[in-house]
């Protein structure tokens, strides 16, 4: 008999609602969602739509306004070490060295710090980097020096806010790589937020697609495509079409669509 499918995060009817000037601003409005333990979802739409809204809220850093945000069926009221993140910029000490900005992130000290550290710093490709300083580094190295904080205490769910988009394009797609290797290596549930379309497709096992301010659920895609994938297959560019479209009901005619097709 297979395993039956493990639920790890629940978000049920989630809204947002911000005070701006005495007024209010909805950003996120009944956002219901279910990941299984052990996927890689990808969640794009077009700015201000509330994505990273709503990974604040998963992250326990943000508490919704309406509805229930539950891992393990618990619900979510505080940041947590099963549950890590990683934002578009790296947000590294500048005055610590790369294996002290990996050792900052643990969360309770055992005499194996330094094996643990040591273990991440290779699963991040950056053995002969452990007394660089940031300044040292390129910036993909420092998003790998983040993705290992964030590691190291083992969460059970990684959420990833743009954490490529500082980054050039050669360099973005090698992280992309990476990030793909470290997922499937350590298994963790991983959810990204992303405004690049390809990228969703490429690292996604399932796509969310929100709608404009209140942001909500335009459209759910299942990504039945083989991996390693092909950026150029005809697949590929048929998912990246039927996203495209979505998003242009919401960019109404704005001139930057070309670089969705």
């Amino acid at each position: 008999m297979e395993n039956p499918i493990r639920k790890i995060l629940e978000m049920k009817h989630i809204g947002k609602v911000f005070p701006i000037a005495g007024n209010t601003l909805e950003v996120l409005s009944d956002i219901s969602l279910t990941i299984e333990e052990g996927s890689f979802l990808s969640i794009v739409g077009v700015s201000g739509c509330g994505k990273s809204t709503l990974l604040r809220i998963i992250a326990g850093l943000e508490t919704a306004t309406q509805g229930h945000a539950l891992f393990r069926g618990n619900p979510i009221v505080e940041p947590s070490i099963e549950i890590g993140m990683i934002f578009q910029e790296s947000r590294l000490f500048p005055w610590l060295s790369v294996q002290d900005n990996i050792k900052f992130g643990i969360y309770a000290s055992t005499d194996r710090d330094k094996d643990m550290v040591d273990e991440h710093i290779r699963l991040v490709g950056l053995s002969g980097f452990e007394a660089a300083l940031p300044k040292q580094l390129s910036g993909g190295m420092q998003q790998r020096v983040s993705i290992a904080r964030a590691l190291i205490n083992r969460p059970d769910i990684l959420l990833l806010d743009e954490p490529f988009g500082a980054l050039d394009a050669l360099t973005r797609i090698q992280m992309q790589n990476e990030i793909l290797r470290i997922w499937e290596t350590h298994r963790a549930t991983m959810l990204l937020v992303t405004h690049d379309i390809d990228e969703a497709i490429y690292l996604s096992d399932r796509i969310i697609v929100m709608s404009k301010r209140p942001g909500n659920i335009k459209k759910t895609l299942a990504i039945d495509i083989p991996r390693p994938r092909d950026r150029n297959s005809e697949s590929f560019s048929r998912i990246r079409r039927e996203i495209f479209l979505e998003f242009f009901e919401d960019y109404q005619g704005e001139s930057n669509l070309e670089y969705y097709l």
